[in-house]
């Protein structure tokens, strides 16, 4: 399958190349950042199928231990976390315990706006909301060590957004984590347990957890970044803003354990097809001035990016970026191909370094 798969990459490209030939030239894009072991480090992988395209694990997860980085690692995944509360949404909508179609409203009453009579669980979901990022940065021990519930209470007394719901893309943290309440106010369970019981477990993913300062995580990566000598300094909890807040950003995950979870959104284990096609619809586009996540021809579904280029297979992803994590999770459905790059630092061109080594592969995103 490796050699028909590889005929069907050089096609793609115009040119022929053994699976060594190409193994070498990815080596050369990782290389190029992760030369030093005894540095903070990264996992990638590629398969198709069942099989391995590439797979290679740079420098050290902890910069105290000298643990080495694995594909056992966990590292934070930021903003990938999402898709796992969208996926939950579309679960609970499945089961009828409500309808994306719902307004902010029936599930947040001490909202005091009207406008939140206006937007729905789509409009969250999708970065459409219109809601602005208005927490306040003022106080730091706030900003370090907020929870869920706590990160959003500005929306109480909020009195404007910034455009009409579901007109306009921009995206912000605080509405993916409204989902960590309408989730217990749904189902009447603490959001965590119902993760773990219905998202994770169902996906048979065994050692993912949300971060919690009181918890300990086995083989845990810490971020980092450079200080102004050079040296590498931690950069995650306690130095990094709204890090602990979950819905949105908190869960450490493995390459091990999220290779798990993309068999399981494939196979539909954790949702129906109806949600999958859901999910993987651009509804919206984003517009090359955007805060974030701007790609030619992209749009972003229910908790994933979704792009679209001429005479290309479709690319579905997410980024994340919290402290010093800098990941990026995608996969092209139509080939059963997923692409894994998860880095314990921040200093990288991570999108031009994934593009990179599709173009190697024969696509051109």
């Amino acid at each position: 399958m490796i050699a028909a798969m590889m005929v069907s990459f050089a096609a793609a490209n115009g040119q022929k190349m053994s699976k060594e030939e190409m193994t070498h030239h990815i080596d050369e894009v990782f290389d190029a950042v992760y030369s030093n072991p005894n540095e903070p480090g990264a996992a990638v992988l590629i398969m198709q199928g069942g099989d391995t395209i590439y797979s290679r694990c740079f420098g050290v997860a902890d910069m105290v231990t000298r643990e080495p980085v694995t594909f056992a690692t966990n590292f934070c995944i930021a903003s990938v976390s999402k898709q796992f509360s969208a996926v939950a949404l579309l679960q609970l909508a499945e089961q009828g315990l409500l309808s994306l179609d719902y307004p902010l409203s029936k599930f947040f009453p001490e909202f005091q706006a009207p406008f939140f009579r206006d937007i729905t669980l789509r409009h969250i979901m999708s970065h459409t909301s219109g809601i602005p990022d208005a927490r306040s940065r003022s106080d730091r021990n706030f900003v370090l060590y907020s929870t869920d519930v706590e990160s959003v209470g500005y929306m109480k007394t909020l009195d404007h957004l910034n455009f009409t719901p579901g007109t306009q893309y921009e995206y912000i943290n605080p509405t993916f984590q409204l989902i960590y309440q309408i989730v217990e106010r749904a189902t009447g369970i603490p959001f965590e347990t119902y993760m773990h019981e219905n998202v994770f477990g169902k996906a048979g993913m065994q050692n993912c957890r949300y971060f919690e300062p009181d918890r300990l995580i086995a083989h845990l990566a810490h971020g980092y970044e450079r200080d102004d000598k050079g040296m590498w300094q931690e950069y995650d909890y306690g130095e990094e803003s709204f890090f602990a807040t979950k819905a949105d950003g908190a869960l450490y995950c493995s390459i091990n354990d999220f290779v798990r979870w993309e068999r399981a959104l494939r196979d539909n284990k954790v949702w129906t097809a109806a949600s999958k096609r859901m999910a993987y619809t651009p509804w919206i586009q984003i517009p090359q001035d955007a805060n974030y996540g701007h790609q030619p021809y992209t749009g972003y579904g229910y908790g994933f990016f979704v792009q679209d280029c001429p005479n290309q297979p479709t690319h579905v992803y997410h980024l994340g970026d919290n402290g010093g994590f800098t990941i990026y999770a995608g996969k092209i459905p139509e080939r059963d191909l997923i692409f894994l790059f998860f880095s314990t630092r921040p200093d990288i061109d991570r999108l031009g370094m994934v593009n990179q080594v599709y173009r190697i592969m024969g696509f051109n995103f």
